[in-house]
């Protein structure tokens, strides 16, 4: 579908847009003038036509705007403009603005394959209690080659004490009913990252997830992207871990506890000794080793640190 394109034509395609719930899009960009377009196209180019786009515009200081100004007349596109605040509030926003009875979210610097959401409407088809389907990602450079994808285990069915150790979960292929995100509430606006992580931990206390084992996006590797940020995201992701075992310690095991903690410590220590902080690294290294004596990606780690590898 060309950038700007019109929604689909009367007739046949009216039609079965009637017979489709409304599959509302959340795209919340900053600065991502060169790849905002790609996003919103591969959005509105679904095979699956009932679609609303919400993109929300956290007071870029590029040429967003100019960019998304081919969509103010596409009524299958909500534009909406804030004052810079993050992403945890204007993902909120855009919420907020959403009328699908199903939600999904694609970042402005990656995109959707064609049939996504034609396929994880047919697995909510034929099972009404699952909470989130998901699916694989195809890494991508800043021009849009695709880059060496590393296999990840991902899990379906009650899976929040495997999820509690490691987020396996791409957020920019879920799709999730809205009643389900009303019930458990947004995004964590006391998270400046990590929060689509502690939201798919809170959803998978109530409801099952699904995962469709094929790829269901485009995600960008680049040297703007957020993710960068591995410090802060991982300081965050210890953050939301507390938070989450407060209020839901109960829905883990004291062993899928221990095993989460210590796959966590020992991630930020290897981000740590990468860094050049060899003490900090050798502390979290000790915590992991104490929460789960038997870790041996901990021990190694360790030796591996002590050794001045």
């Amino acid at each position: 579908m060309r950038a700007g394109s019109p929604p689909p034509p009367a007739g046949k395609a009216q039609s079965e847009m009637n017979d489709q719930p409304l599959v509302s899009v959340v795209t919340a960009t900053y600065n991502m003038a060169q790849y905002v377009v790609e996003a919103v196209e591969s959005i509105l180019g679904q095979t699956y036509n009932n679609i609303e786009a919400v993109v929300v515009d956290d007071g870029s200081t590029d040429e967003t705007q100019q960019a998304l100004a081919r969509y103010a007349d596409n009524p299958r596109v909500k534009l909406i403009h804030q004052e810079n605040a993050g992403q945890t509030v204007a993902k909120n926003r855009g919420l907020a603005a959403c009328t699908g009875r199903m939600i999904g979210f694609c970042d402005s610097d990656n995109a959707w394959l064609p049939d996504k959401i034609a396929a994880q409407m047919a697995v909510f088809a034929g099972d009404a209690s699952v909470g989130v389907v998901y699916g694989d990602v195809q890494f991508i450079d800043d021009r849009g080659h695709d880059l060496p994808t590393p296999a990840v285990k991902r899990h379906s069915g009650h899976i929040t004490g495997p999820l509690l150790a490691n987020n396996f979960v791409p957020f920019n292929t879920c799709l999730v009913p809205r009643r389900i995100l009303d019930e458990v509430g947004g995004f964590d606006e006391s998270l400046s990252m990590a929060i689509d992580y502690d939201l798919w931990l809170r959803i998978s206390t109530r409801y099952p997830f699904h995962h469709l084992p094929r790829v269901l996006a485009r995600y960008r590797i680049w040297g703007g992207q957020m993710s960068h940020r591995t410090g802060e995201r991982l300081d965050n992701a210890l953050r939301m871990m507390n938070k989450f075992m407060q209020e839901h310690g109960d829905a883990v095991t004291p062993a899928e506890a221990r095993r989460a903690w210590a796959y966590t410590y020992t991630t930020r220590g290897r981000w740590l000794a990468r860094t050049g902080n060899r003490s900090a690294a050798m502390f979290d290294y000790q915590k992991a080793i104490e929460y789960n004596p038997m870790d041996l990606r901990a021990w190694k780690s360790m030796v591996r640190l002590v050794l001045g590898m």
